[in-house]
């Protein structure tokens, strides 16, 4: 499209950072409520407060929704997303934190790998390194040897998959106006998550109102900003950026869930901040050859029309 933004990885720099910071805070309420409550129930309240929230930005672009385009794509993103969400939520109950920071910090990787492959994006050498040093510090930072096999451990591989495809298909949707993007997403979210929290539903303890409210407040925030930050940047950079969230968990995990990291992940912390420092003060020039995204996007399309055909 001769009308799309220009990328600006500063700026969707800022917006993933923005988005992290609230994610680990929506992540800590859920840890700190210790699977007290089914993971349906939790993310089907998360939705709805969600959407309460974005309700009036509905009605002031209600005009956008008149002209919606791929929705196969739309719903494909909406049900990897809350297949994503739901075992996420299900997992940071059943596992430590830095465990659950170090397997998801392999689905910045995946969705580079994809970036790639789907969308044609041109991935530069020194992204490719940075990557690398910094899944090898993650590696160094969570020992991997001896960990046992878990539902916990299961559903955080289930998230990296179905995470990375969902950022994927939301690539190709760039163009959608960010309130239909959030009303897809968010609506999607409590009519799939309403008949299991119904099934499972455990009565709320009013100590736990406020913090539940908050997980539907900031993950709205989050997503807000999680949605700029994929339109102004490009997949590679913000997926090495994204390894920064791991001084943030490891800060959360000290301070709130006294979790005293060793030298070894101190170590492996070192390395993953290095590689997105250097992403970040020496960017990459922007590959000029315009073909291979629309390529690339129209291979994700077709994707998607087969994998929406065979359901």
């Amino acid at each position: 499209m001769t009308d799309e933004a220009p990328r600006n990885n500063l700026r969707g720099g800022a917006w993933l950072i923005a988005d992290m910071s609230l994610n680990i805070l929506v992540l800590s309420i859920v840890k700190w409520l210790n699977a007290d409550y089914p993971a349906a129930q939790i993310v089907f309240i998360r939705a709805g407060v969600g959407l309460v929230f974005i309700l009036p930005l509905i009605w002031i672009w209600r005009e956008e929704f008149r002209r919606i385009e791929h929705l196969r794509l739309h719903l494909l993103r909406v049900g990897l997303s809350v297949i994503t969400l739901t075992a996420s939520f299900f997992a940071i109950s059943r596992v430590p934190l830095a465990l659950f920071t170090a397997i998801n910090f392999t689905r910045p990787i995946i969705t580079m790998v994809m970036a790639a492959l789907i969308l044609g994006e041109t991935i530069g050498r020194r992204r490719w390194i940075a990557a690398g040093i910094a899944f090898l510090g993650v590696l160094l930072a969570v020992n991997p040897q001896e960990v046992p096999w878990t539902m916990g451990l299961a559903a955080l591989m289930l998230v990296v998959f179905t995470g990375s495809a969902a950022i994927i298909a939301l690539r190709r949707l760039r163009d959608a106006p960010s309130i239909v993007l959030m009303t897809f997403y968010t609506s999607g979210l409590a009519l799939c998550a309403a008949p299991f929290a119904v099934i499972a539903w455990v009565p709320i303890d009013p100590d736990h109102l406020l913090p539940l409210i908050a997980i539907g407040a900031f993950a709205q925030s989050a997503q807000l900003c999680f949605l700029r930050a994929h339109f102004f940047g490009e997949a590679g950079f913000l997926s090495v950026l994204g390894f920064l969230s791991l001084v943030l968990s490891v800060l959360v995990g000290i301070f709130v869930f006294q979790e005293i990291p060793s030298l070894g992940f101190v170590a492996g912390a070192i390395l993953v901040v290095g590689a997105a420092i250097w992403v970040v003060l020496r960017p990459e020039p922007a590959a000029p050859n315009r073909h291979m995204h629309e390529e690339g996007a129209n291979a994700l399309a077709s994707q998607n029309r087969n994998a929406t055909d065979r359901r």
